[in-house]
């Protein structure tokens, strides 16, 4: 049967034929004893872009789940991704990896996180010297940057970067795995995993550490952005950019003026458990959810609204408008951005692919919140507080939550992220369930998308958006980068959805693995297991017993679910259907073996590195 060549297709045909000839150029002159009796024979060093080729704006922020923002029914207002969506569409059955590293490594190579090396974070949180957990990134998996960079795209990088080592913070190098080492011309960074918003640690432009002025860490990195484009748009007007724009928001700690927060003041009043039926209600209707689809219950470690005290809601209520105003404010800035797009004329030719949350929301506030004081109660580690003490001192910080007061672990209680994972099961750091998972994609094109709009249920993972870069740039995979060999990506390109809506999904296999949480999803099926002891299973407070829960991933119990009739996990078939679930279980082994997942390196592994005193490196202090 012959395939039919549609427009989109030729040009990353032409594009990628162009991409090889220039990437195998030989010199064809002659050369004789006198200049004049020889030949000389141009070489392109600098390639070009393809004709046309668009724009690329990468977006990716940072612990937001599925229900947060309201371009998928969620109760914080972000009209300008809502007008990127409307004009673009909505994917809404992508996945990221659970936690932070590993979705950015997954992104940024287009490969699966343990096989790059990434299988939780780079050090100086390590975890032993395994193939899958070193925290390296190594040039034979190269990144989208370093592939554009070398076919015409000028490449800049802003705000988090979290895949430098840290014994390479030090701005005397080696550069190999800061941004500019992995393809960047220019970025404006944090190197860690979070930050203080105004007083920025590990910040970085280009090669050189710098100081902040004080703004917000999303006003400099948009200005910053802006910046870029400008003299890009000056110096060489057609020639293509690739902006990879990593908030710190909404990451802990979280930090806003009230200028922000305070527009949802008694906005959530009414409780979590409101907001799920709400921002559920609201899924329903724009249809990134099953019109069929029924809400989970409520988690059975948090507490009904209703029961709380007054005192409790109140200072509940306060952590979620800093929440809201601090996602509302990032959505600003990126409206800034794309403002500027529009205003100079390159929107329409430009590509956004918008990630919101590089995982699920964020569990690590615990029960009741974290401000001045970080309870320490999920590594093993005694709080220092009653459980009664400490909910008590929270209700004293109620004005300190939000400002540059608090510490950098700073987060909202674990009722809302619940609420803001509406309509999935469970967290960040879970990468057994949806909710720690499932994240909304938009993307925009206004050149080739024909769907305002549009909804795609096609399965997407974060691996699968260097792919689908390439091919919107029209640029072929090279099978080296800087002379050194590529290993083979993983991910599928997601373009071939883009104008049919109807397309089956290309992507039909893929593991998750986080702490020993792990799944795999194979064809819409989907096995998984949750690791213990977990996080909260290891919660205690002063003059609570100290908790005791076996470690062994042999025990952990295995749940399966048919994602295409049960997209939100809530009919368990594994005793029903034991013959499918033996067939996942046995994938995710053969996965574990090709992408070095095992050892399952887990929270209580991380807690014996603590004690042993292996797992914090201090940074090369720079000269």
């Amino acid at each position: 049967m012959k395939r039919k060549l549609t427009g989109f297709t030729l040009f990353f045909l032409l594009g990628a034929v162009a991409s090889q000839a220039q990437q195998n150029q030989e010199w064809k002159g002659k050369i004789a004893k006198n200049a004049a009796e020889s030949t000389p024979y141009k070489i392109q060093y600098n390639q070009k872009a393809p004709a046309g080729a668009p724009n690329v704006v990468l977006v990716l922020l940072d612990d937001v789940g599925y229900g947060a923002s309201s371009a998928f029914g969620g109760l914080i207002q972000t009209p300008n991704l809502e007008e990127l969506a409307n004009s673009g569409l909505r994917f809404t059955n992508f996945h990221t990896t659970g936690i932070c590293s590993p979705t950015r490594a997954a992104l940024l190579t287009g490969r699966n996180h343990h096989a790059v090396g990434m299988g939780l974070f780079p050090p100086p949180f390590i975890y032993g010297d395994f193939p899958g957990y070193n925290g390296h990134i190594l040039p034979e998996n190269g990144t989208i940057a370093e592939v554009l960079q070398s076919n015409g795209y000028n490449t800049y990088q802003v705000g988090k970067w979290h895949l430098t080592p840290g014994s390479e913070y030090s701005d005397l190098g080696p550069f190999l795995r800061w941004p500019s080492g992995k393809g960047f011309d220019h970025n404006l960074s944090f190197l860690g995993g979070a930050t203080d918003q105004y007083k920025i640690d590990n910040f970085v432009e280009d090669n050189q550490r710098v100081k902040s002025d004080g703004s917000h860490l999303n006003k400099l990195i948009t200005d910053k952005s802006i910046s870029y484009i400008s003299k890009q748009k000056s110096l060489a007007p057609d020639k293509p950019f690739f902006l990879y724009y990593a908030t710190g928001a909404a990451h802990a700690p979280h930090q806003v003026s009230k200028e922000w927060s305070d527009k949802y003041k008694g906005k959530f009043d009414a409780g979590w458990d409101v907001y799920r039926e709400s921002v559920f209600a609201n899924q329903k209707k724009l249809g990134v959810i099953p019109a069929t689809a029924k809400l989970p219950e409520r988690n059975n470690f948090l507490k009904a609204w209703k029961s709380l005290s007054p005192e409790e809601q109140k200072v509940n209520a306060r952590f979620m408008e800093v929440y809201a105003g601090f996602l509302e404010y990032t959505d600003y800035e990126i409206g800034r951005l794309i403002k500027h797009l529009k205003e100079s004329g390159q929107f329409d030719n430009t590509v956004f692919l918008v990630i919101i949350g590089d995982n699920g929301a964020s569990k690590e506030g615990t029960e009741y919140g974290v401000t001045t004081k970080n309870p320490n109660a999920t590594t093993g580690i005694e709080n220092q507080l009653t459980r009664a003490e400490y909910a008590t001192f929270i209700q004293s910080e109620y004005d300190k939550i939000g400002t540059p007061e608090v510490i950098p672990s700073a987060n909202y209680p674990l009722g809302w992220a619940q609420a803001a994972n509406t309509p999935f099961k469970l967290w960040k750091q879970d990468a057994n369930a949806e909710g720690g998972t499932h994240n909304p994609l938009i993307v925009s094109y206004p050149k080739v998308i024909k769907e305002k709009g549009g909804i795609r249920n096609q399965y997407g993972h974060v691996n699968d958006i260097y792919p689908t870069i390439l091919e919107f740039a029209g640029i072929q995979q090279p099978s080296q980068i800087k002379e050194v060999t590529q290993k083979p990506l993983h991910g599928t390109s997601l373009a071939y959805a883009v104008n049919d809506k109807a397309a089956a999904t290309k992507h039909t296999q893929q593991y998750y693995t986080i702490f020993g949480n792990r799944a795999i999803v194979k064809d819409g099926w989907k096995a998984s297991a949750a690791h213990h002891p977990n996080p909260l299973d290891l919660a205690f407070y002063k003059g609570e017993p100290k908790p005791s829960v076996p470690n062994n991933a042999d025990n952990d119990v295995w749940e399966l679910y048919n994602l295409n009739e049960d997209f939100n996990e809530l009919n368990n078939l594994a005793k029903k259907n034991p013959e499918k679930l033996k067939e996942l279980k046995d994938l995710y082994d053969q996965d574990a073996v090709k992408y070095n997942i095992y050892p399952l390196v887990d929270i209580e592994y991380y807690i014996q590195q603590i004690k042993l005193g292996n797992s914090i490196v201090t940074p090369v202090p720079a000269k």
